[in-house]
């Protein structure tokens, strides 16, 4: 079997997972894309659930980009002092706010997300996708960076931006916008670190099924 590279033909093998997660909401629950913007900057190295649970209390003293840019950065703090590493992205978050000023001014493209502070490729991946912009790329979380080399689609790789770049190179760019977040939901539901292989829609195409459970 070959497993890395076009000619393993992944986009049909993930058909099964594509089908059960295609067009799922991402689980930070935002509003809209002032509020997904400032999550998924909160979100990194931290759970959307505990961003979830902060996020009500955040948004409703800071309802925009406009009001968030004129609070200082000690009282910003004490809204957000549950999610991990919050002094910096408290800071990251100030800057960006300072510097966008509107939320229609949010830039949709990923040059424009990832000149802001604190937003790498894989934030900039998950607000185009959330926000319906043209694909640039492909969602690759910590469940894509697990599952995805498990599953035998790309070779292991901690660093998000080159097991990214792999996915790219292996499948095709009609499923780029969908499928790391169907891996993600993959990862999350079913190919968990113990992994439940017996209710794997892709058990047969699977590397890690084939080579440790059958």
């Amino acid at each position: 079997m070959d497993l890395f590279g076009e000619t393993s033909n992944w986009a049909v093998k993930l058909k099964p997972i594509l089908k059960k997660y295609k067009g799922e909401k991402h689980p930070l629950e935002y509003q809209n894309t002032y509020q997904l913007l400032v999550m998924v900057v909160l979100s990194a190295q931290d759970s959307d659930a505990n961003i979830n649970k902060i996020a009500p209390a955040l948004f409703e003293k800071f309802p925009t980009l406009k009001s968030l840019s004129k609070t200082d950065i000690e009282t910003f703090k004490t809204y957000i002092s549950k999610v991990r590493n919050y002094p910096t992205k408290a800071g990251w978050l100030l800057e960006i706010a300072k510097t966008i000023k509107k939320d229609e001014d949010i830039p949709l493209t990923m040059q424009g997300l990832t000149d802001l502070k604190g937003l790498g490729r894989k934030s900039a991946n998950v607000i185009m996708r959330e926000t319906h912009q043209p694909v640039e790329g492909i969602i690759t979380d910590l469940h894509v960076i697990r599952v995805a080399p498990r599953i035998g689609i790309v070779k292991e790789n901690k660093d998000g931006n080159k097991v990214e770049k792999e996915l790219m190179q292996v499948l095709p760019k009609s499923i780029w916008s969908e499928i790391g977040m169907v891996i993600s939901f993959h990862g999350r539901e079913t190919c968990r670190p113990k992994p439940k292989c017996e209710e794997c829609p892709i058990a047969d195409d699977c590397q890690y099924y084939l080579t440790h459970v059958i």
